[in-house]
């Protein structure tokens, strides 16, 4: 989502005697970029940051407290929503799908209805009965079955995932499963 934002930014002493725009755009990214808001979105992207009147000094600090407002592009997770996803990494416990800005695991037991036997060498799961494999860099959709936001480190997050579900899967299972379909109801 694009929305728009009010801060503050911390400009330190050492730093006023510079473009204090461009120290203004600095400290605005370094500050909220890559981070979670009060709202539980991680900002994705600044951009348009515009200071908002005079800055504040406080007593005893020296440096200037300056509101500003900034355009921004955010990222916001919600219960039960469904996401595609490229997956990055496999493990002997299941997979981790990267997904807008964070990574989410799909548990091996959420992979497929399907006993799932672990590659770690060739980075793949592999259904026992259906034959059915999933490697880095296939594309699913999954289903976000918890969210635990680190609002230190959005990296460190733990979102949980699923695929369990009709109409969730990779996306080439998704495509095979169609055209069977259509199969099944032209030749009945």
């Amino acid at each position: 989502m694009l929305t728009e934002a009010e801060r503050i930014v911390r400009i330190p002493p050492s730093e006023l005697d510079e473009d204090i725009e461009k120290v203004i755009d600095s400290l605005t990214w370094e500050s909220f970029e890559g981070k979670i808001g009060d709202d539980k979105e991680v900002t994705v992207l600044i951009r348009n940051v515009r200071p908002i009147g005079p800055g504040r000094i406080v007593h005893g600090d020296g440096a200037v407290y300056q509101t500003v407002k900034y355009d921004q592009i955010v990222f916001k997770l919600k219960d039960n929503e469904m996401i595609e996803g490229v997956v990055v990494e496999i493990l002997k416990f299941g997979a981790f799908v990267r997904f807008g800005p964070l990574d989410g695991l799909l548990h091996i037991s959420q992979v497929m209805d399907d006993r799932v036997d672990i590659d770690e060498t060739n980075q793949r799961l592999i259904g026992k009965d259906t034959n059915r494999s999933l490697s880095v860099g296939d594309i699913v959709k999954a289903r976000i079955v918890s969210i635990d936001l680190n609002e230190k480190n959005p990296q460190d997050s733990k979102i949980g995932l699923t695929m369990r579900q009709p109409g969730l899967g990779k996306l080439q299972w998704l495509e095979e499963d169609r055209k069977n379909r259509q199969q099944q109801q032209g030749g009945a």
